[in-house]
């Protein structure tokens, strides 16, 4: 889960690169309109879309310019129709076309990351799997993804290297085996979840018998899973992730498996068609 001191930390530095990077020395097209000249401006979207990014945008134009006024017509996280307006913008007109495209590039990239994991969540519906994230995420926007995963529905896998333990074929073969791995996590970190990832039964019981609090299994078939939750019987979390899509997503957690970890949540997104125009 995000903190919220994590948080208001990963927006203050989106928000300062997004400004730096478009003004860069200043907006000169926006200096085509007088100085004082005041507009009104709205948002819509022309696709159906799950809203996400509303503090990125609220923090850049507070940055930008705070005279500016928003009203947001839809709470975070509502499902939006195509042309709808869901933003509502008042204030120097300069300040408003200057925010526009770093506003816009925020709101269609985490609706995007929101709109895709609300699809995927309707199909695990009646069923106890949950979905994850992975650290799969475009560089600079990994906690702002996952927070648009959250606000589709999806849950957050770990954050990074920090907070959870994630032990793979590498780290396995480095640390000397299944066993030494975990042994050295629980010392190094104590109360971290240790996760480890196997690829057959022989690794599953290895990880088992070393604590292990998550076993992701790595491209079982599905009746290979479905021999591992009966195997596990509540023993650890087990996490299914490897060749998992929209069209194979709910007979995948039919099998038992607690979580679902998919890297095209972030990765795999196409930016939502937004507009924003100046009205009278």
């Amino acid at each position: 889960m995000i903190s919220s001191e994590l948080l208001a930390c990963a927006i203050s530095h989106n928000i300062n690169q997004a400004l730096n990077e478009d003004i860069g020395t200043g907006d000169i097209t926006a200096c085509l309109i007088p100085e004082h000249e005041q507009a009104r401006a709205i948002v819509i979207t022309r696709e159906d879309m799950v809203l996400a990014g509303q503090p990125w945008v609220n923090a850049l134009f507070k940055q930008l310019d705070p005279t500016v006024k928003l009203n947001w017509l839809h709470a975070e996280g509502s499902h939006i129709k195509a042309n709808d307006a869901f933003l509502e913008l008042e204030g120097n007109a300069r300040s408003l076309l200057t925010g526009e495209r770093p506003a816009l590039n925020f709101i269609q990239t985490l609706s995007a990351v929101a709109t895709k994991v609300a699809e995927y969540v309707v199909l695990l519906e009646g069923l106890h799997t949950k979905l994850l994230d992975t650290r799969k995420t475009l560089p600079g926007l990994r906690i702002a993804q996952k927070y648009a995963v959250a606000v589709g529905g999806g849950q957050n896998h770990r954050i990074g290297l920090f907070d959870a333990f994630l032990i793979k074929e590498n780290h396995i073969m480095a640390a000397g085996g299944i066993v030494q791995a975990v042994a050295a996590a629980h010392q190094i970190a104590p109360g971290k979840p240790v996760e480890v990832e196997v690829e057959t039964f022989e690794e599953l019981n290895q990880a088992l018998m070393a604590g292990a609090d998550i076993v992701m299994l790595d491209n079982f078939s599905n009746q290979q899973m479905t021999d591992a939750v009966k195997h596990v019987a509540g023993r650890c979390k087990l996490e299914a992730s490897g060749n998992i899509g929209k069209h194979n997503l709910r007979e995948v957690a039919t099998t038992g498996v607690d979580y679902i970890s998919m890297g095209a949540l972030t990765k795999d997104v196409k930016a939502i068609d937004l507009s924003m125009r100046l009205v009278k």
